[in-house]
């Protein structure tokens, strides 16, 4: 990774994240954390419902994702029905330093799970990766989708232009899986992620076939597995809540600072396409 100064917090937080840091970078890292996700995770777990079980938990992400789902917002139909095709590879951009490094992040929480949750959330880590296959690979086709938009490849190139929206929705998947007190935080944020892209993707894919991209397979492809995935992550949680001592809070801590990350990232991105379209 390439020393840059970065721009903003979220910027620098995202390089920090792809270091081997020093003793001060390290610092940096986490004082970062803290102010830009921590902060909030705690909130979110103050205000929480009381939750008493695997049960309860269950009911209110399902009430999360169902009042989502019949109530999409307008920068979704934006998406699918009005970007031109320049505007849509502003929305491919400020997503950029996500699907380049797509699931990377995830790594560190293998060694933090007990057995059987840790073999379901590989099995969708194995997916991500395309089963060693490089062109299954879900980083390597939003590569395919950046080349026939005819985009550079190099993250760096992205780190000055995306969204603060965006670096919180990829940091945050670095915090939970690497340095959240507990991994509930991380299953928390990968189910929903897993369960909400069945509907929230919708618009990207319907917006890329709109546009006739051969490259509309990324989120095609997403809309087929992530059935398989969410259902995966329901299994960790179960396995969790057996094999340790489930903070269902937690969870449900991780699934409500996901929904709100993955959805300002997308809604900032479309704000950054009609604003790109308005220069043109």
């Amino acid at each position: 990774m390439a020393t840059t100064t970065a721009t903003t917090a979220g910027s620098r937080l995202f390089v920090l994240n792809r270091t081997i840091p020093s003793p001060e970078e390290l610092r940096e890292l986490h004082e970062l954390e803290e102010r830009l996700i921590a902060g909030r995770a705690r909130e979110i777990e103050a205000e929480a419902p009381v939750m008493a079980d695997r049960a309860a938990l269950g009911r209110h992400m399902k009430a999360l994702l169902e009042a989502e789902k019949n109530d999409p917002p307008e920068f979704e139909r934006v998406m699918a029905e009005d970007l031109d095709r320049e505007q849509f590879k502003e929305v491919v951009a400020q997503f950029a330093v996500d699907g380049l490094t797509e699931s990377e992040s995830f790594l560190p929480i293998v060694w933090r799970l007990p057995k059987k949750a840790k073999m379901a959330v590989f099995r969708v880590l194995v997916d991500e990766f395309g089963c060693g296959n490089l062109d299954q690979a879900h980083f390597n086709i939003y590569r395919d989708l950046m080349t026939e938009l005819g985009m550079s490849l190099d993250v760096d190139d992205y780190l000055a232009r995306t969204n603060e929206e965006t670096y919180a929705y990829v940091n945050t998947f670095f915090w939970a899986a690497a340095r959240a007190p507990r991994p509930e935080y991380f299953l928390g944020c990968l189910c929903y992620l897993e369960s909400s892209i069945l509907y929230a993707f919708q618009c990207f894919a319907n917006a890329a076939t709109r546009l006739e991209l051969a490259g509309a397979r990324y989120y095609t492809e997403h809309l087929h597995i992530d059935n398989f995935h969410a259902k995966e992550l329901q299994v960790a949680i179960r396995e969790f809540d057996a094999e340790a001592d489930l903070h269902p809070v937690k969870v449900w801590t991780g699934f409500k600072l996901a929904s709100e990350v993955i959805g300002g990232a997308t809604e900032a991105a479309v704000a950054s396409a009609l604003k790109a379209g308005s220069h043109g």
